[in-house]
């Protein structure tokens, strides 16, 4: 399965690629989507097995996870704001 994740600032998305945790594979920096609102206007996308989940963001910098779909995203984790 494919994840975007997106990010309050640019640092944020650099930071999350160079200390992904367990479960995320093959981190890249990209340009958000259209589709997906950002701030910084960068993410990462990555692979993960299908039950992968995110429930918390020490560094205060993840906007949004989303789960790559055949019609478009699902989130499985954003901010409480």
């Amino acid at each position: 399965m494919y994840y975007i994740a997106t990010f309050y600032s640019h640092f944020g998305a650099i930071r999350f690629k160079k200390e992904a945790s367990d479960g995320i594979m093959a981190p890249c920096l990209m340009p958000v989507p259209r589709r997906l609102s950002s701030s910084c206007g960068t993410c990462v996308r990555f692979e993960g097995p299908a039950d992968f989940t995110f429930t918390q963001d020490d560094s205060g910098e993840v906007e949004q996870i989303v789960r790559e779909t055949d019609t478009g995203y699902m989130c499985i984790y954003t901010t409480q704001e």
